[in-house]
């Protein structure tokens, strides 16, 4: 935490390792899978007071330490603000980057086919502003939830449901809903207004492009008593892990449809967004491919997928390329994929394309005893 930016606090990294999202979430690494994956019925409670609205004024982005963080910034950014925003009876909860403009206006980065994106999209198309609040300083569970692809309305039920415990909201004075933060900045998306937003540093650490993104008037700002800024260090493990880690569930159900899956880990060589390691129990000859293949279609950008046995500990980058070297031949276990869509974060991309590529690093059934490690 750093205690005195022009007097006020900012902190980072909350959810800075695998460890540290794991514990926020009461649970171990290995079983973090299962808590994302929980079916527990979430619950919101509707509130009428916050410690967020302890103090409150007009929109002044000025008064609030927003970072630029690196040199070729297109300008300071909010990183870790999770947009909440309200339309046609359909509400959504999701993290976007929003370039500061001025003290009133700021750009949001909106990705097609995102649900703020077609919520922006229908409000537009009607001729209306898409009402927002953006709510800076959420706990951990708010913070995962507004990060995971769930269905319209359903962000705090899941956020609910990882925490065990109701998650209270609170109504901001143009009508969005809100949980306790620790600065809410109220507005509209506007519905014509467009600038330059970026450029901007992204999960692999190297520049996004810039592009014409809608702006974001606020007009009404809360915040706590002494209030603590969080700030998303741009292509730092916090932000690779809230976008990656959601995957990994989404990855393990499209494979337990064609493997017996035991656990996925996306992982920090590939920026936990383009690299998956998938643990199964091989039951018979093909199911490493099929598992490949599944994971692949599950995860749009995913580039590369190694899928290994029970034995390897999927979180240890040495023990998944031990399973590559001992267990893989290339002309037989590794298989490609040409000009497959990938990932506008990949700058290796050529006209939105990539090669994928899928390794079977699991043990043949047949002599499976010639690969037994020696454990006394």
């Amino acid at each position: 935490m750093l205690t005195d930016v022009h007097g006020n606090k900012v902190v980072s990294n909350i959810i800075g390792s695998r460890e540290l999202l794991s514990c926020a979430l009461d649970c171990t690494r290995e079983g973090l899978i299962g808590t994302l994956k929980t079916t527990r019925e979430g619950i919101i409670k509707k509130v009428e007071d916050s410690p967020t609205l302890e103090n409150s004024m007009k929109a002044d982005l000025n008064s609030i330490p927003v970072l630029t963080h690196f040199k070729k910034d297109g300008g300071p950014y909010i990183t870790a603000g999770v947009v909440f925003s309200e339309y046609d009876g359909v509400t959504n909860a999701s993290i976007h980057r929003l370039m500061v403009i001025d003290s009133t206006h700021a750009s949001a980065r909106l990705v097609a086919p995102r649900h703020t994106y077609l919520l922006h999209k229908k409000a537009s198309e009607n001729g209306d502003d898409l009402p927002v609040a953006v709510v800076i300083g959420v706990e951990p569970a708010v913070l995962v939830a507004s990060s995971t692809r769930v269905s319209p309305n359903e962000e705090l039920h899941y956020a609910s449901a990882l925490k065990g415990e109701p998650v209270e909201v609170f109504e901001c004075e143009n009508g969005v809903k809100v949980p306790h933060g620790e600065f809410v900045l109220e507005g509209y998306i506007s519905a014509t207004d467009r600038v330059n937003e970026g450029p901007f540093v992204d999960i692999t650490g190297t520049y996004d492009i810039v592009r014409e993104e809608p702006v974001i008037h606020f007009t009404r700002m809360h915040y706590r008593d002494d209030p603590i800024y969080h700030a998303i260090m741009p292509g730092g493990i916090e932000h690779q892990l809230l976008m990656g880690t959601p995957y990994e569930p989404i990855i393990y159900d499209a494979v337990s449809r064609v493997a017996d899956v035991v656990n996925v880990a996306m992982s920090e060589g590939g920026c936990h967004y383009f690299h998956a390691v998938v643990q199964i129990r091989k039951r018979t000859e093909g199911d490493g491919k099929n598992a490949c293949l599944a994971a692949l279609g599950a995860h749009g950008s995913l580039k590369h997928v190694v899928v290994v046995d029970t034995d390897i500990d999927i979180f240890n980058p040495n023990e998944v390329e031990y399973a590559i070297a001992t267990r893989t031949q290339a002309d037989r276990d590794i298989f490609i994929i040409k000009d497959a869509r990938g990932s506008s974060l990949d700058p290796s991309r050529h006209e939105g394309l990539t090669t994928k590529m899928g390794i079977d690093a699991t043990a043949s059934l047949e002599g499976r005893e010639e690969f037994d490690r020696i454990t006394e």
